[in-house]
């Protein structure tokens, strides 16, 4: 039996170059199925550690849960998505990353699973816009007594959050 280790967060942030792009690959329940050099040494893991896995592995609990059903709704809607999420390396540093995500599609145009391009993100956008609405989303998320309520309460919060704003949520992930 595997015994769950709790990573505990650390304040320092992990930088990589804007030349690198972080490539996972993962099946339909989100296990990862290929991992490349970049993430491995970003994450601090090895490739055997992370095979199998799901990608959760590298969740921030400062992430909050309406921006990850966010994502799984439009990959699972067969649409790509872009994100900026902070991971958590195994070391509990952490790092940010523009996301690219898309469903990948056997030869009958089934979903069999998804890839994630990431590059480093735009540090403005993630300091001035993404840190603040991601706080007020996770504190809205965090009242709620349940999973299902605290989705649900973050996604209200984005969403007035972006009719405020006047824009959608492509527009915010490609705000400048």
């Amino acid at each position: 039996m595997k015994v769950k280790t709790v990573i505990a967060p650390t304040t320092k942030e992990l930088f990589f170059p804007q030349n690198e792009i972080v490539v996972s690959k993962t099946d339909l329940k989100g296990r990862i199925t290929y991992a490349n050099r970049t993430f491995c040494a970003l994450a601090g893991y090895g490739e055997a550690e992370l095979l199998g896995q799901p990608h959760s592995i590298v969740r921030h609990p400062d992430m909050p849960r309406a921006v990850f059903k966010q994502l799984w709704d439009a990959i699972h809607g067969g649409r790509e998505i872009f994100a900026y999420v902070k991971n958590m390396a195994k070391t509990g540093d952490y790092y940010w990353v523009f996301a690219h995500v898309t469903p990948s599609y056997d030869e009958s145009r089934n979903i069999v699973g998804f890839h994630s391009n990431r590059r480093a993100p735009d540090r403005t956008i993630v300091e001035t816009t993404i840190i603040p609405i991601y706080a007020a989303i996770l504190q809205q998320e965090k009242q709620q007594r349940n999973g299902k309520d605290a989705i649900a309460a973050g996604l209200d919060c984005l969403t007035e959050f972006l009719q405020e704003k006047g824009i959608t949520y492509d527009a915010l992930m490609f705000a400048a």
